[in-house]
């Protein structure tokens, strides 16, 4: 069964991806997870994301589509990455998701993948 993973970090978190000090620990982290999620063979896709700040939100209200730079005001999260993995069941999406740098100071969050709709009978 596939079921996405999607990392949050605090703004303080996200902001050690571009620090001199502090950023090698935290990639060091990252790359140690990513890796062991590909040796498993699980991983069906997956990616990081730029800042939140290059974000830009659409939202269409009565029929007109309203942009907005940035993600919306009220996060207190930033949404980091993702991956979908393949695995027999949720509980090994726990343990994955209990594994990744993000659950130790912002969260995993893990979710099913829908399945693709049946294709109609030719």
């Amino acid at each position: 069964m596939q079921y996405m993973l999607i990392f949050r970090e605090t703004d303080s978190e996200f902001g050690l991806r571009d620090d001199p000090a502090k950023g090698p620990a935290y990639w060091a982290s990252w790359m140690a997870y990513v890796g062991a999620l590909n040796q498993a063979g699980i991983v069906v896709s997956g990616a990081g994301l730029q800042p939140p700040h290059s974000a830009t939100m659409v939202r269409v209200r009565n029929g007109q589509r309203q942009v907005q730079d940035g993600p919306h005001p009220d996060t207190k999260e930033q949404l980091g990455g993702y991956f979908v993995i393949d695995v027999p069941d949720l509980d090994a999406a726990l343990d994955w998701a209990a594994r990744s740098p993000a659950s130790s100071y912002g969260s995993t969050e893990v979710r099913p993948v829908l399945p693709p709709p049946p294709q109609p009978s030719a």
